[in-house]
């Protein structure tokens, strides 16, 4: 088994050299499948095991192990004919898999899965090198499972800085402190609402596989998590996610936690803890705001998936959502309800003020944790504004955020108090609801100063820089054009 650093390299750099793969985006995409089949045919080896009577939903021939394994003996599929199965074989009869209400879960993921799939390689040698590096990592070893985790991990990193894809990848130390701080416990149902490649459900399920002994508790965890993802790579992403972390039945559902009317929903589709990155400043059609009510229609998406929570949390469940400052300083008619909704039938007990730069690069837009609760009406909001560790000037992928970053708030988590600057602004403090709505409720409070850098990407900042020397090359010449008159008066 090759390391992270080895593997992630192996396959781009044979990727590189196809002509079907445009950038990133499509790389990862074509990894997605390859990954999840492989993953899905290395389960099925455990549950035929566990199972006497267990039946693939994969029709015959298509199975990873029938045509991807190469034995060396110069009968695996490759070049042209490698391409021919999968464009017109193994992807089309995939896709057409059958079905019905009560298909398992853990085998309608593979339709859902290839709903969205396409093969972009065009090389189909390529292909095959690619097919056989994934081919040496065996998911049923212990040893390879844990270290294809931090390869996982390392793709997941990588959707960062791949374009648009980077929406669907909240940083795992954000993720892991949210789970930490909202505690899940086997017996209860935890959802992500827009759940990407799957980080708050795995960060849940990593604290809950400690609290599994008995084969009750295997089943517990088995339940636990619940996601949906609108987009096709990322849901692949997710599924594979889980299966790697011994999810037999994957609950993440292929479609939009928008299209249903939100109050229409009953207590059987609530849950005990929400913890999600909702999408930024997207925006929604017509119809899908007619899902809500008229007072908590709004334009911005994320403004939606506010809502969808409140009307999707149990009694005493717990929310830990990241949300833009956009909607802590807004006041249009939506985020105003919102927020007065928000105080008035739960309890917003603690908004986390997040530097700018911990998405960078894919964006560098301030964000904050909000964590609320259903257990009656707020009674008062602490702020907490978290500063930038000492030595950093922003995070970036070389240098991202890390869980311990997060130890300032773990500390004053349970001995709140005020806190002010070496400016005397209040870095931390506590308002209550009527203090909120005085001040039109404006929650941009315990802010970072508005004097902030600007993180760019590395050539646009050379050519702001290119700009700005050249712009001061034309003052000092001008100042020197000036100096050189007078001199030449006084002679």
């Amino acid at each position: 088994m090759v390391g992270t650093t080895q593997f992630v390299k192996k396959i781009r750099d044979i990727m590189r050299n196809d002509p079907g793969i445009n950038g990133d985006a499509q790389r990862i995409e074509q990894l997605s499948w390859i990954l999840f089949l492989k993953v899905y045919d290395d389960r099925e080896k455990v549950w035929e095991i566990e199972q006497d009577d267990y039946e693939s939903i994969i029709p015959e021939g298509m199975h990873w192990h029938e045509w991807a394994q190469d034995r060396k003996d110069g009968k695996a599929l490759t070049s042209d004919e490698l391409l021919d199965f999968i464009n017109n074989q193994l992807l089309p009869t995939l896709k057409e898999i059958t079905v019905t209400p009560d298909t398992p879960i853990s085998k309608a993921i593979v339709k859902d899965a290839f709903i969205d799939t396409n093969n972009y390689m065009k090389n189909g040698v390529l292909l095959r090198q690619v097919i056989n590096v994934v081919n040496d990592v065996d998911f049923t070893d212990p040893k390879d499972r844990h270290l294809f985790g931090d390869i996982y991990e390392s793709i997941l990193k990588e959707l960062q800085s791949a374009g648009s894809s980077g929406e669907f990848y909240t940083p795992r130390a954000l993720t892991d402190f949210i789970a930490e701080t909202l505690k899940p416990k086997l017996g209860q149902r935890i959802a992500d609402l827009a759940c990407g490649t799957g980080g708050f459900l795995v960060s849940s399920l990593n604290i809950l596989k400690k609290q599994v002994n008995t084969v009750e508790d295997r089943k517990k965890y088995n339940n636990a998590v619940f996601g949906i993802e609108k987009k096709g790579q990322p849901y692949i992403l997710a599924v594979t996610n889980l299966l790697l972390h011994d999810v037999d039945n994957p609950d993440i559902i292929h479609g939009n936690s928008l299209e249903k009317n939100i109050t229409e929903y009953t207590e059987k589709d609530k849950f005990d803890l929400i913890m999600m990155n909702p999408p930024f400043g997207g925006s929604e059609l017509p119809i899908i705001k007619k899902n809500f009510p008229s007072d908590l229609q709004s334009s911005e998406t994320a403004d939606l998936f506010l809502a969808l929570i409140m009307y999707r949390l149990k009694d005493d469940g717990k929310v830990g959502v990241i949300l833009p400052d956009g909607f802590l300083f807004g006041n249009d008619g939506a985020k105003l309800n919102i927020k007065k909704k928000m105080l008035s039938d739960f309890n917003l007990h603690t908004i986390i003020r997040l530097p700018s730069s911990i998405f960078s690069p894919y964006a560098s837009i301030a964000t904050n944790i909000l964590f609320f609760d259903k257990t009656g009406p707020t009674k008062q909001t602490w702020f907490y504004r978290l500063d930038m560790p000492e030595g950093y000037k922003h995070f970036s992928k070389t240098r991202p955020m890390k869980l311990e970053h997060f130890d300032p708030v773990r500390k004053w988590w349970n001995d709140r108090h005020e806190i002010k600057d070496d400016n005397d602004n209040y870095k931390s403090k506590a308002y209550t609801p009527e203090e909120l709505a005085k001040n039109n409720y404006n929650f941009d409070l315990c802010g970072f100063s508005t004097e902030t850098e600007e993180i760019l990407p590395p050539f646009e900042l050379m050519n702001k820089y290119q700009k700005e020397r050249k712009e001061l090359n034309a003052k000092i010449d001008k100042q020197l054009a000036a100096i050189k008159k007078l001199l030449e008066e006084d002679d």
